[in-house]
């Protein structure tokens, strides 16, 4: 049974990563935090050990997010052998935003000297805009409302993670504030960007996918600039939960996911990547990680992981795509290189 929801003319044209300059080592926070961890009775190295993450990156302070995006947008560009007239449509995925209004795609626009004519609006949905954003892409370049489609990102934890620190160097802070706070900590720095568009002998299928929802869940993790609260027991466990019933739901409607060449999962954390292959019986070897010396990069992180591995794919290669985001949602998507 063949899948009937597939996308049949959209091709990924260009791809680029780019990755903020300044090392954070979860040493260094360890060290930042040694008075808070002695008085709580917490065992330091839990950065290291429990969520795999050893280092992630901050832009220099001067660096805003959109200037990150348009950074990765102008390699995605030249890599997909296009310039700023042929951009008619233009999607920003960043969860940070320096403030509510106006989007950041107008400031990513701009900066690119994109066309009046091209339609910029930001697509917001936690860790999952990036991928929902390609499917947006798709529809619209399928129905002809679009030719070429601009996606970009850009994140940056420097201010988060700042303020969690100082938050939680306090006399007052407890245990409980500590594990509340800590994903704020597993963040990352980076920006990805793709362009898109119709057929390409050069191009690489997109094909689309599904999306199921669990909303019930909307308060397990809550977060802006200054922090973020994570109910990190439950998340971990309710969304794989999710992953389950999307991934069960996809092979149902004809979807052949169990012998994908790559799975480029979001990059949370060493123990939700290998519960999450234990789960859904995906071989870890074909899984590649960012998330040890870069971080949970949010949405730009399935985009940037997959960046990285194309000197490595072959014509032919069938990629998942997969993310859980803050809501909780779940999205696959597949592609063929």
């Amino acid at each position: 049974m063949e899948p009937t929801n597939a996308f049949a003319r959209t091709s990924i044209w260009g791809l680029a990563h780019v990755a903020a300059p300044e090392v954070v080592t979860s040493a260094w926070i360890d060290e930042q935090l040694a008075a808070t961890f002695e008085r709580c009775g917490i065992r330091p190295g839990l950065l290291d050990a429990v969520a795999g993450i050893n280092e992630r990156r901050w832009w220099p302070e001067e660096v805003t997010f959109n200037e990150a995006a348009a950074m990765a947008a102008r390699v995605a560009m030249t890599n997909a052998g296009v310039v700023a007239s042929d951009i008619d449509l233009l999607i920003s995925t960043s969860v940070c935003k320096h403030h509510l209004e106006p989007s950041v795609a107008c400031a990513v626009h701009h900066e690119l000297g994109l066309s009046p004519s091209c339609t910029n609006f930001d697509l917001g949905n936690a860790c999952l805009g990036f991928i929902n954003a390609m499917n947006l892409a798709a529809m619209a370049i399928e129905s002809g409302q679009a030719r070429t489609v601009l996606i970009v990102d850009g994140e940056g934890s420097r201010r988060t993670q700042l303020a969690t620190l100082d938050r939680l160097k306090l006399p007052s802070a407890t245990a409980e504030d500590v594990f509340d706070q800590f994903a704020s900590l597993t963040l990352g720095s980076g920006a990805a960007a793709m362009v898109l568009g119709g057929p390409r002998s050069e191009g690489h299928a997109f094909l689309g996918g599904i999306t199921r929802a669990a909303t019930r869940h909307h308060e397990l993790c809550v977060g802006d600039l200054e922090q973020m609260r994570t109910d990190t027991g439950k998340l971990l466990v309710s969304g794989l939960e999710l992953a389950k019933v999307t991934f069960d739901a996809a092979l149902a409607a004809g979807w052949k996911w169990q012998d994908c060449d790559r799975y480029v999962i979001h990059q949370v954390s060493a123990v939700h990547t290998s519960k999450l292959c234990e789960l859904l019986d995906i071989d870890t070897e074909l899984v590649p990680l960012t998330y040890p010396k870069f971080g949970n990069m949010g949405p730009a992180a399935v985009p940037y992981t997959l960046s990285t591995i194309t000197d490595q794919l072959v014509t032919g290669d069938r990629v998942l795509l997969m993310g859980i985001g803050s809501g909780l949602n779940c999205a696959c998507a597949e592609l063929v290189w």
